[in-house]
């Protein structure tokens, strides 16, 4: 009897040894979980995505909460702890750390080491290596309109939206409201939009909101547009240029909180080739397939991740 209490002790406490070494933070064998989310927008769902991928590519398990909310509600998640990790861009730093008035942002490099800085040391977040393109907020009118009233730049538009010309712009609720976005632009230009001019939606979909300005959905024509998107050809409109330089640079990086970090610093290794590749044609031409073919996210980040020999299996 005692023989066979002895071999139930060892047993158990060989099953004991085995679970402690097939157990990584709280779950089962292998690295994570990472819980990996994104803003509600095309470019955010595939960069999350190739995230996921790449990650789970690399040995992790992963949650996946892409289109998670706006830039608030995800920027709370991952400051809470909600998720660990999403795409952000590098402008936004600005209005987080309330610099909005400072010339740093306007330098892609510059905005980038400011907002590496201050995250890390206000939240202990951490940005890894961005991607070299300018994902800025933008005005973008159909070229019928442009060529009919000669309207090329910001200036262009102040002029015609107070000279009475007809206006009727659809953007998203941050677009409409953030300081950074539609009030930064008009107050650098000095026009102003009034609430029957401005059709507010919910989501910050540019593909939604260029192909209204597109159709004249609701008689909108003008969208808020991203520098990134891939529709603005497909549905033949122009960006309206920003001359004064209002806008931060927006270069797309993914973040991670440090304590995740810490545990795991291979992903920055992991992510930093991904993201380097991605300049500005490529996310126009990726965001595209998504926007104006109708691919599906998932499918378009696997896609580009395996011709460039970025997914191991």
């Amino acid at each position: 009897m005692k023989k066979l209490v002895g071999l139930l002790v060892i047993v158990l406490v060989t099953l004991a040894i085995v679970a402690s070494a097939c157990t990584v933070g709280g779950t089962t064998a292998g690295k994570g979980p990472i819980t990996v989310g994104s803003k509600i927008d095309t470019e955010g769902a595939l960069l999350s995505q190739m995230i996921i991928l790449v990650l789970n590519d690399n040995g992790f398990e992963v949650v996946d909460k892409s289109q998670f909310g706006p830039t608030s509600v995800v920027r709370e998640a991952i400051i809470s702890g909600e998720i660990d990790m999403y795409p952000e861009y590098t402008g936004n730093g600005a209005f987080f750390f309330d610099e909005a008035d400072s010339p740093i942002w306007k330098n892609a490099q510059q905005g980038y080491e400011r907002v590496k800085e201050l995250d890390k040391a206000r939240n202990n977040i951490v940005w890894l290596t961005p991607a070299p393109a300018n994902n800025t907020w933008a005005i973008a009118i159909p070229k019928t309109l442009a060529g009919e009233e000669n309207l090329a730049s910001l200036d262009d538009f102040a002029a015609y939206v107070n000279g009475g010309g007809y206006i009727k712009l659809i953007g998203s609720e941050e677009f409409v409201t953030s300081p950074a976005a539609l009030p930064a632009f008009q107050q650098a230009y000095g026009f102003t939009l009034e609430q029957s001019q401005l059709l507010t939606v919910s989501s910050g979909d540019t593909a939604q909101t260029e192909k209204a300005a597109a159709e004249g959905t609701g008689n909108v024509n003008a969208a808020m547009a991203y520098g990134t998107d891939g529709s603005l050809s497909a549905f033949n409109l122009v960006v309206l240029s920003d001359p004064k330089g209002v806008q931060p640079v927006y270069e797309p990086a993914p973040i991670i909180r440090g304590e995740v970090y810490d545990r795991y610093p291979e992903i920055g290794t992991i992510l930093a080739p991904v993201f380097e590749s991605l300049d500005l044609g490529t996310l126009q031409t990726l965001n595209g397939r998504i926007t104006v073919e109708g691919q599906n996210a998932t499918d378009v980040a696997r896609d580009y991740l395996t011709q460039k020999g970025f997914l191991l299996k």
